[in-house]
């Protein structure tokens, strides 16, 4: 703190403080004139209502001189005077730098673990399962959701069914965590008329058993050509681009007929960010066999 607002700042204190200590000793000693039945004279509701004036109660003046006295000595023994950093040498800093001291001494034995077992063999350690869920909960909840069953408005995909985009071993989990993961289908919209966009989302949905109307797949097979430069002529996918399976039941977006026909016209952009440098090497490894964990169940152990 700059010498001028910790003057600004004791300054404040004391003028608040002195006018409040000086109305406490004056209020009790003040004279205020009173009719002879005691009232100040001040009616309401036609008379129904008078003031009274009766003198403070002896706890009310107790309580507050017992809080003065908190207030100078909390201001003595504690920061909050300025930059004046109290008798005390307390700190908020370094409760904060023992508060970690202890947690990372209770985490140290849970840390060597995960240093030496691989990402996914975690899935059998019930302590590592558990602080992974934490981080997760933390971190990736608001997109993936609480249980991790992925949400559709946003384009973010279920990590629990064990269908993934670029891979679900422990290495590929760990540097989409770390590096974040950019993916893009591109728009269609001026690349191909709009029933040839019709066409081709039929046959997409004869893939996967949706319903279609077949003579119009028949028509956007010929069109997939276009869209075999990523999904693959099987349309099986590929993880190296992160283009998904579109022959499974699994959709980013929705298998909503108008939602398909959107994502061909109009293309997706989702964005997974990256987490190196907000966590650490292992709260990160920790998280990916969290994920891992969540479609490779393994047999826990305490």
């Amino acid at each position: 703190m700059s010498p001028f607002w910790s003057a600004f700042v004791m300054a404040l204190i004391v003028l608040n403080l002195g006018i409040t200590l000086f109305l406490f000793l004056w209020a009790p000693r003040v004279h205020i004139p009173t009719l002879a039945d005691g009232t100040s004279g001040h009616v309401w509701a036609h008379g129904v209502l008078r003031e009274g004036i009766r003198p403070l109660p002896v706890w009310w003046l107790v309580l507050s001189a017992a809080m003065f006295v908190v207030g100078f000595a909390y201001l003595a023994l504690y920061p909050g005077f300025g930059a004046f950093k109290g008798l005390l040498g307390w700190t908020s800093h370094d409760q904060l730098a023992r508060a970690h001291a202890v947690n990372d001494a209770r985490l140290a034995p849970l840390t060597e673990r995960v240093r030496a077992t691989s990402i996914e063999s975690l899935a059998g350690d019930r302590q590592a399962m558990a602080a992974g869920e934490r981080l997760f909960v933390d971190n990736c909840a608001p997109c993936h959701g609480r249980d991790a069953r992925g949400n559709q408005r946003l384009g973010a995909p279920n990590l629990a069914n064990g269908i993934w985009l670029h891979g679900g071993d422990g290495a590929t989990i760990l540097a989409s965590i770390a590096d974040g993961r950019r993916g893009g289908m591109p728009s269609f919209a001026g690349a191909m008329p709009d029933d040839a966009i019709v066409d081709v989302v039929n046959y997409v949905e004869s893939l996967s058993g949706l319903p279609h109307d077949p003579l119009r797949a028949q028509i956007g097979k010929r069109s997939f050509s276009t869209c075999a430069a990523c999904h693959g002529a099987d349309a099986k996918g590929n993880k190296a681009l992160g283009a998904p399976d579109l022959t499974d039941a699994v959709w980013l977006y929705g298998r909503q007929h108008a939602t398909l026909v959107e994502t061909v016209r109009n293309g997706r952009s989702g964005v997974m960010p990256a987490w190196r440098g907000r966590l650490s090497d292992d709260e990160m490894k920790l998280l990916a066999g969290y994920v891992h964990g969540l479609s490779h169940p393994a047999v826990t152990q305490p």
